[in-house]
């Protein structure tokens, strides 16, 4: 069955998956693009290291805190309407980056980028999702090469942003994102619209208070190391934060149309894939965001040489994604979950190697290995969220799992980012420390992926 659009033409598989992953390609550019040049933003506004963090978990803050409410907004609203909506928001936040005059400015603007993310990404799954739910081997191939799409623009991020530095300056890095946008735009008019869940309003007391908790928790990790641990400020964040987050779990158990439907969380199979996304987006950001400090402060790399030094993680999850589609395929989801989790960990394990003078061909090797193992098993965790719900809730499902991702992704920025403030010995130290939290939290996901999920018979096909 091929998807009509509005008008009653037929769409190509490959129409569809285009179209949509265009959202994903743009989102993710945008996490890690940005990394590459943090020291020529912090030449020009003479920003620190706080601040840097703040340039990259503005972002990703943003984009966590709302995804919520926009994957329930696609599944009642329609998430072709939604998707349109992301992308029109993205384009002109990026061009406000682009033309940003000081810290503040570019700060409050990436955190716009974060809403049109937020609002484009769950949109763009349950698109997916509604068009192929009755061609499961479709579906596992479309969610696969969406995924492919966002783990390469991710790993060539940097690469990118090294170019562009090279032939212009770091505007460029935001302003490339409006032809991209101005293109899905175009491509998702022929998009049919999508079935709708019965609508019952907004939680935006629920929506609220998510925001408040996550925002008082990045920050006072953010400003930990300034400030020191017994700052008021410190444990006022911390103390905040975990009282929003009770009264946010509180009322989502109360709200007739809650933002996080705990129901979704009653299977071990979908918290462990959770606890997956969490823990992969927390070890990736934290890692490029002081491997970009690492390769520029204290191996003292030109721009241009260090983005090209990130080429094996886009070559890796190029040939990780695909293959995770044919594992999907001949095995389920069981196989590439708990290879790319064991994979994945073992890279995190060569970044051990980092010191002042390490030479790149020993850094080589875990910049092939991550993304191997991660784009084996995103895919698959990916295939097997949305395979747990029905279709209706696909846009609140793909939400639950992408905020959780981009909260984990902000809180590794900054908890890693913290670790790298105090000079090039410590940003070196921060590489291998976060190289073997990264590690021992992959292993013990990979312990639970195989208590729950590997001896659970009914993954042996594909979703």
């Amino acid at each position: 069955m091929t998807p009509n659009t509005p008008s009653g033409k037929k769409l190509s598989f490959g129409y569809i998956v285009t179209t949509t992953s265009l959202a994903f390609v743009v989102s993710q550019l945008d996490v890690s693009i940005v990394n590459i040049a943090l020291p020529s933003i912090a030449d020009a506004f003479s920003a620190d290291i706080s601040s840097l963090q703040w340039i990259a978990d503005a972002y990703t803050v943003a984009f966590a805190a709302l995804m919520l409410s926009a994957g329930g907004m696609s599944d009642r609203l329609g998430s072709r309407r939604i998707f349109q909506s992301g992308l029109l928001i993205f384009g002109l936040a990026s061009t406000g980056c682009g033309l940003a005059w000081n810290t503040g400015s570019l700060v409050a603007f990436r955190a716009l980028q974060g809403i049109g993310a937020a609002t484009m990404i769950p949109s763009s799954l349950s698109i997916l999702n509604q068009a192929f739910s009755h061609q499961a081997d479709q579906r596992a191939r479309a969610v696969a090469l969406w995924t492919m799409a966002g783990g390469i623009s991710i790993a060539a991020g940097p690469i990118l942003g090294g170019l562009f530095l090279h032939i212009s300056s770091w505007r460029l890095i935001f302003i490339v994102n409006i032809p991209i946008c101005l293109i899905g735009l175009l491509l998702s008019a022929r998009l049919n619209e999508s079935e709708r869940h019965p609508h019952q309003g907004l939680d935006i007391p629920g929506q609220f208070l998510w925001m408040l908790a996550l925002t008082a928790f990045i920050m006072g990790i953010i400003e930990w190391h300034s400030l020191g641990i017994h700052h008021p400020l410190i444990i006022g964040c911390f103390l905040f934060s975990g009282l929003m987050l009770l009264l946010f779990l509180r009322l989502e158990r109360q709200a007739k149309a809650p933002i996080l439907p705990l129901d979704l969380f009653k299977t071990p199979v979908f918290n462990v894939l959770l606890l997956l996304g969490v823990v992969v987006n927390n070890a990736y950001y934290g890692t490029v965001f002081v491997l970009s400090l690492y390769l520029q402060n204290v191996l003292h790399y030109a721009s241009v040489r260090a983005g090209l030094a990130f080429l094996p993680l886009t070559g890796g999850f190029i040939i990780s994604n695909l293959l995770s589609g044919k594992l999907m395929a001949k095995y389920g989801i069981r196989l590439p979950l708990l290879f790319g989790a064991l994979l994945a960990s073992a890279g995190y394990a060569g970044l051990l190697v980092a010191t002042s003078d390490t030479s790149y061909w020993k850094l080589l090797v875990p910049f092939i290995i991550i993304p191997l193992g991660m784009g084996v098993a995103v895919p698959a965790m990916t295939t097997g969220i949305l395979s747990s719900v029905e279709k209706t809730r696909s846009g609140t499902a793909s939400a639950i799992l992408n905020t959780t991702r981009q909260a984990a992704g902000a809180m590794g920025v900054a908890i890693f980012g913290a670790m790298a403030n105090g000079g090039a010995g410590a940003i070196a130290a921060a590489v291998r420390s976060g190289g073997i939290i990264s590690c021992g939290s992959l292993l013990l996901v990979a312990i639970l992926i195989h208590r729950h999920i590997w001896r659970n018979t009914a993954l042996t096909k594909s979703p």
